[in-house]
């Protein structure tokens, strides 16, 4: 352009030497100013352009970078934060690929629109198209491969709920095995007592012509015991006669200086292991 613009000046300073006329001067520097104002025209639209293409070419970096920390995320994306970050960070992509795509197509129809005969200038811009293509080809290419991750991940968790659900069944079922167990095991050891005049148990339809009966007595009146713990009963009585069966070896009525009867369980397993029921006349 600047050889073009000193050509036209010398031609100009030529005819103005030889012809000497003060119209044809001036006539030259409106011509000069012409050929100015085109080439600062045509200069602002190459420094436009030149701008627009370090702006597009930014962006195709910052995409690079998105797809990188895209990539990385997704080796461990078990993680509910990592999903989620990926997702935004696909997001920004291609939303940076949607404005990649209006500034090419804006800076090649400037371009067009230019006059610009520029061979390396039309280069550039049909390598940010295909740029733009190659890369919108990978996108959905991350975009399939984080869709089958996810699919996997989702696949993953499930199968984590269905554990953690299986677990929690299988924790209640022991829950309920071990109330169960623990139910039972009282019940093996618990065993009931009852200490009475011959009146008091007759009363209660406990105690029948000198005979303990075998029911329709009542059972309120009996002492709920754990035989693992109580071994010693006091009577508070001077006189205390065993109703019930059990082993004679079992236990001992011993007297206390008061001369007042203690039944000492000596087996708890042979005491208890004819009856869980246990009645003792006293006076």
């Amino acid at each position: 352009m600047k050889k073009i613009l000193f050509i036209a000046t010398v031609g100009v300073a030529l005819l103005v030497s030889c012809n000497g006329n003060k119209s044809n001067s001036n006539e030259a520097n409106s011509e000069i100013d012409s050929l100015q104002n085109l080439v600062n025209e045509k200069d602002f639209a190459i420094n436009e352009m030149m701008g627009a293409l370090n702006e597009i070419q930014s962006g195709f970096k910052e995409i690079n970078e998105a797809e990188g920390r895209v990539n990385m995320l997704s080796q461990s994306a078990e993680g509910n934060s990592n999903v989620e970050n990926i997702r935004e960070t696909m997001t920004f992509i291609q939303e940076t690929m949607e404005s990649q795509r209006q500034k090419i197509a804006e800076l090649e129809k400037k371009f067009n629109a230019s006059n610009l005969n520029s061979a390396k200038l039309k280069e550039a811009i049909n390598g940010l198209k295909l740029q733009l293509e190659e890369k919108s080809q990978a996108i959905e290419t991350l975009t399939a491969q984080l869709a089958e991750k996810e699919v996997q991940i989702t696949t993953l968790n499930e199968h984590v709920e269905a554990l953690t659900a299986e677990n929690t069944v299988v924790k209640q079922q022991h829950e309920e095995t071990k109330q169960v167990a623990q139910k039972q095991d009282a019940e093996l050891n618990t065993a009931w007592y009852v200490f009475g005049t011959s009146k008091e148990l007759k009363e209660q339809n406990i105690l029948q012509k000198g005979e303990v009966l075998q029911g329709n007595y009542n059972k309120e009146y009996f002492t709920k015991i754990d035989i693992r713990t109580t071994r010693v009963i006091p009577l508070n009585s001077k006189s205390a006669k065993i109703l019930t069966t059990h082993p004679a070896d079992s236990y001992k009525l011993m007297k206390d200086s008061k001369g007042e009867y203690t039944l000492c369980i000596s087996e708890n397993e042979s005491f208890w292991s004819i009856s869980k029921y246990l009645v003792i006349l006293v006076k």
